[in-house]
């Protein structure tokens, strides 16, 4: 089973904390999301667009790409939304959707999240834990296998841990690609996919010592 059906499922699931996201998201003039640091308000429009993919959450991560001079190629999402609109309906509309779904994230990935600037940071700074630190934090804000798999590799050799993390992805990602669409096995694909982020923010720190 595809990301995109049990993404959309587990969304389901967590909709009141969905909704918040883009309530904060959507309101440029929202006081909570102004009051969120940078990494948050990142990660908060890049959710939401990706979420719902819109002309007004496309302009909210614009804006604040401007204002935080990133370099976003904002126009280079907007053949999705054209996408979005061309398969809705057809009969073959999973499938393509799912095809949407893999090429949406990957474009999402490509703005690295703000974490990997601090725990870079950190890290020349010789702050080992925290350079660990954030950049697990970053790596729970990617979407796409190919991404988290790949920044999990290269933590590798300050955090030995993070090979265990790949390999439990990898079954994670098992899972889901075997995966019933049905309730019982959403909700167990869910939890399993709970386990593993909490595994990947509590770090052994005893690990990445060895």
């Amino acid at each position: 089973m595809s990301w995109s059906i049990v993404f959309f499922a587990i969304m389901m699931l967590l909709l009141l904390r969905i909704l918040r996201l883009r309530i904060r998201a959507n309101s440029s003039r929202s006081e909570s999301f102004k009051r969120l640091p940078p990494k948050d308000q990142l990660a908060v429009l890049k959710e939401c667009l990706l979420n719902n993919p819109s002309e007004a959450n496309l302009r909210n991560l614009a804006d604040f790409a401007e204002k935080n001079s990133l370099n976003i190629d904002v126009e280079s999402y907007r053949p999705f939304l054209k996408s979005q609109l061309e398969i809705f309906g057809r009969k073959d509309a999973i499938a393509e959707d799912n095809e949407l779904y893999i090429a949406e994230t990957a474009w999402i990935d490509k703005i690295t999240p703000l974490e990997f600037k601090e725990a870079e940071a950190f890290k020349q700074e010789n702050e080992k834990t925290k350079y660990i630190e954030r950049s697990l934090e970053g790596i729970a804000r990617l979407y796409s296998d190919e991404a988290i798999l790949e920044e999990l590799a290269i933590l590798v050799p300050e955090y030995p841990h993070a090979s265990k993390l790949a390999e439990s992805y990898k079954q994670l990602m098992q899972t889901r690609d075997e995966s019933g669409a049905d309730d019982k096995s959403l909700e167990a694909l869910r939890k399993q996919k709970e386990t593993w982020e909490e595994d990947l923010l509590n770090v052994k720190l005893v690990d990445s010592r060895k």
